[in-house]
């Protein structure tokens, strides 16, 4: 493409992000907000490729815009119908009309200020030498990292103390997510056009997960992107129906979820006993044991979405208690009878009430 049309398509861009971001804040209905925020992050995915970062944009598309939106359309749905529409007329006070205006106001001018503070920071850091910028210092230290791509270098080697904080804050999540008690009730079963179309997505997902998560040694993707994936999968089983949508049960679903900071620590501490510094990787062992933390990371992050999206602690699979009896045949074996198919013998407590019967007409 040419540079105009570039430029074209860039102002394009820019004027729907602004546009579909101001339609999302200023409509009434929650549910329409809801999926305008998720074309928002479709539209910023595209932004962030254009600016050619695909890590962010993978991430955005992922996360920003799949999950979160799916997870807030789940929040939404457990709203009762009449707050969201705004059927119940608020009642204004004159005395506070004043006092809102001035706050609108107020957040206005603070965010305007955000915005000018940012622009500011970034033209600063485009002013600066090439090699007093960060890009400049991974590039350097590449080689020894273990791995090709510069962003997994940064995530799980250079900075890897903000990607374990990061995991400890998602693991706090998911004790808040256990803490609202049982998970909200299921979809019902899928059609069959749905049904089929899981049938195909579901592995197609997993696949992709697991070729995110080898890719991002030296391509864009890695742990982050590849558990927003796999969690996808779970979600749409979710939508299709299934109770259990692929978690495990117990104790192994607490050592899933655990899994990102555990193996964190344990190779952070096997290294310190062996007189390295804390996530100080050797050169030599750098590939194998980034992998090793983000498959633990990816199975941590997609669980803790997967959990976030069924708000509460997943329920166990029904047992069936009626000893390999169908539920259709016990529905018949307590389906009352016709009053002429039934004898005295067949009705329960016939021969007590018949009993009874006889004593009042005595008395």
């Amino acid at each position: 493409m040419t540079t105009s049309a570039m430029l074209i398509l860039d102002i394009l861009m820019v004027l729907s992000l602004l546009s579909l971001a101001a339609a999302a804040l200023a409509t009434s209905d929650a549910r329409r907000s809801v999926i305008l925020f998720m074309a928002f992050g479709l539209v910023l995915a595209l932004a962030w490729a254009r600016l050619q970062a695909p890590d962010v944009a993978l991430a955005e598309a992922a996360i920003g815009a799949g999950l979160s939106g799916a997870l807030l359309l789940a929040a939404v749905g457990d709203q009762p119908r009449r707050a969201l529409t705004g059927d119940t007329k608020p009642v204004h006070h004159h005395d506070h009309s004043n006092l809102k205006l001035m706050l609108e106001w107020t957040v206005t001018l603070l965010c305007i200020a955000v915005a000018g503070a940012l622009a500011w920071a970034l033209a600063q850091a485009f002013e600066r030498a090439p090699q007093a910028t960060l890009a400049q210092a991974v590039s350097e230290n590449l080689a020894t990292s273990g791995v090709s791509n510069p962003v997994t270098a940064v995530l799980l080697n250079f900075r890897a103390y903000d990607t374990l904080l990061e995991l400890a804050v998602l693991l706090t999540a998911v004790l808040g997510i256990f803490a609202l008690g049982p998970a909200r009730p299921g979809y019902r079963t899928a059609g069959p056009v749905f049904g089929g179309l899981v049938r195909w997505l579901v592995p197609v997902l997993i696949l992709a997960a697991a070729y995110l998560l080898w890719v991002g040694a030296h391509a864009p993707g890695g742990a982050f992107q590849a558990g927003a994936t796999l969690a996808a999968a779970g979600v749409v089983l979710r939508l299709a129906g299934q109770r259990t949508v692929g978690l495990p049960q117990g104790p192994t679903l607490h050592l899933v979820i655990a899994a990102g900071v555990g193996t964190f620590l344990l190779v952070g501490l096997s290294l310190l006993v062996l007189g390295r510094p804390f996530l100080g990787y050797p050169p030599a062992w750098a590939g194998g044991l980034i992998l090793l933390i983000e498959t633990a990371a990816m199975l941590a992050i997609a669980a803790t979405l997967v959990l976030a999206f069924l708000g509460g602690r997943p329920q166990p699979p029904r047992v069936n208690v009626t000893g390999g009896k169908p539920p259709a045949a016990l529905i018949s074996t307590l389906r009352p009878r016709s009053r002429e198919g039934l004898s005295g013998a067949d009705v329960p407590g016939a021969e007590s009430h018949k009993h009874f019967s006889e004593e009042n007409r005595q008395c």
